[in-house]
């Protein structure tokens, strides 16, 4: 879609329904018209860099928390990536879930880093669905990790890959023409008990 494309914020959607109308904003950057545009030529920021923004609209700026829901935080931003075995935490909304709130919250573990540390294959104990695409990831401290992206194949069945956000804010800072662009932290503290 092009920049500045109407975006609507809804809640209690599901495959019968679009939800309530909580918000509105618009496109304000997206990596993939960036890549287009600059004819990007880098097999793996091609891959993986998958990172949209939205300006919120001013009416609805208050109701906005960038806290990830059930566990808090970011706390910061990972820029060191992740090795096998890596405590992952995220937050799913999909309607697939039918509105079922103890499904949203998950855990897993990483993979490592792929892509020359633009992705990161992830399993997590049920994983994203359609519905899930751009889910925040945090690692073991509560740091921004990445953002769901899509749903894997290999090694395994049922794994997911996310988008490293380290790579994705840079590549948005270098391109994206907003000035000051940054990533948000959490308002609520970190806390991976589940």
């Amino acid at each position: 879609m092009p920049l500045g494309t109407p975006v609507s914020f809804r809640e209690g959607g599901s495959l019968v329904s679009s939800g309530t109308q909580v918000g509105t904003g618009t496109l304000a950057y997206s990596s993939w018209l960036t890549m287009q545009q600059k004819s990007e030529t880098d097999p793996d920021a091609c891959a993986y860099n998958d990172l949209a923004l939205v300006k919120v609209d001013a009416a609805y700026v208050d109701d906005v928390n960038p806290s990830i829901p059930f566990w808090g935080g970011p706390v910061g931003v990972n820029t060191a990536g992740t090795t096998a075995g890596d405590q992952v935490y995220t937050y799913g909304n999909s309607s697939l879930r039918a509105g079922v709130s103890v499904l949203s919250p998950h855990t897993g573990v990483s993979l490592g880093s792929d892509g020359n540390g633009w992705t990161h294959p992830l399993y997590t104990v049920t994983p994203g669905v359609p519905g899930d695409s751009g889910s925040a990831f945090l690692d073991a401290d509560g740091r921004a990790l990445g953002t769901l992206s899509t749903l894997g194949l290999a090694p395994l069945p049922a794994s997911n890959n996310i988008g490293d956000i380290s790579h994705e804010l840079n590549y948005a800072q270098a391109y994206s023409g907003i000035s000051g662009l940054t990533l948000s932290l959490g308002t609520e503290p970190f806390d991976p008990i589940l």
